[in-house]
């Protein structure tokens, strides 16, 4: 047994070893600093938004223990993702993994750097789930949640596997009190939005909204009990232009089925900016199509 022991215990200090390379010092707040990835050789760095409490003065402490200046690419608040670029090149990005092969009770590794060396803790996925929309409107393709001790400083670095591939980015932000991992599928996403946008797009109606239920009649026909019951209109919106109005209930955008907000904001992802889409409504009891040109959210 001490044996078993030992060479898992080495396990773990090679795969720390291993990822030393990529895992960064993050200073953009006056407080402890926080930690990031090597998204790429070229000097792009991936940390958590909300470590950033300026938009200059950043700076990024490598492997090395050189020190170099960094500016903000951008930042999506609603998914607590930002992406830096340091004044460095030659750098060692990491080999990124899909979560989809995840189970509840998988060993993992969350990485920091807030001082000068890396920093490790061990646990367990608890829960993993389908895609999840953050309290801010942002949408992660899997719900990931770990039981890892999330030290000070440890926001905006790696949750590692048991093979040394980055799963994710580490945030406690996004919940209070639970630490949960941005997957790799969501942090590429928002990079590419920031590297072409400076920010993640979303897609924009203008309406309020409040779940509804529908009437018999038309819940069979449609095959959904709830729309969404448009309780406000913004002036000047895509909404208001389309000829939306106040007590209409929205039924489907795009020939999808839109049952509560959660729908709604699904079919509204950046790629739709600038699209006109039909939208159905219900009104006065009848079905109508209306035709939106999508905007982007303010």
């Amino acid at each position: 047994m001490t044996g078993t022991l030992a060479q898992f215990s080495t396990a773990l200090a090679d795969t720390v070893a291993a990822s030393t390379p990529y895992v960064v010092r993050v200073e953009g707040r006056q407080r402890l600093a926080a930690s990031g990835i090597v998204w790429s050789a070229d000097g792009l760095i991936v940390t958590s938004h909300h470590v950033l409490e300026r938009d200059d003065g950043l700076r990024v402490g490598l492997a090395s223990g050189e020190v170099v200046s960094a500016t903000l690419v951008g930042r999506d608040p609603t998914t607590d993702v930002a992406l830096l670029r340091a004044d460095a090149s030659g750098l060692v990005a990491p080999a990124l993994t899909e979560p989809d092969s995840l189970k509840v009770g998988h060993l993992v590794l969350a990485l920091g750097r807030p001082g000068k060396s890396v920093r490790a803790t061990l646990g367990i996925v608890s829960a993993l789930g389908d895609s999840w929309r953050t309290p801010m409107g942002g949408r992660l393709d899997r719900y990931l949640q770990t039981d890892v001790v999330m030290y000070p400083g440890f926001s905006g670095g790696p949750l590692v596997d048991a093979d040394g591939a980055v799963i994710g980015v580490n945030t406690t932000a996004l919940l209070r009190g639970v630490n949960l991992t941005i997957p790799v599928p969501t942090v590429r996403t928002s990079v590419e939005s920031l590297l072409a946008h400076g920010k993640v797009r979303r897609g924009y109606l203008g309406v309020g909204s409040q779940p509804a239920r529908l009437p018999e009649s038309v819940a069979q026909s449609l095959d959904q009990g709830t729309g969404l019951l448009v309780v406000s209109v913004e002036v000047g919106s895509p909404a208001e232009s389309a000829g939306i109005f106040l007590g209409d209930t929205i039924v489907s955008v795009n020939g999808q089925a839109v049952r509560d907000l959660d729908d709604l904001l699904a079919l509204l992802p950046g790629e739709q900016v600038g699209k006109t889409v039909p939208v159905r409504i219900l009104r006065g009891g009848q079905a109508q199509e209306l035709k939106v040109t999508v905007a982007e959210r303010p």
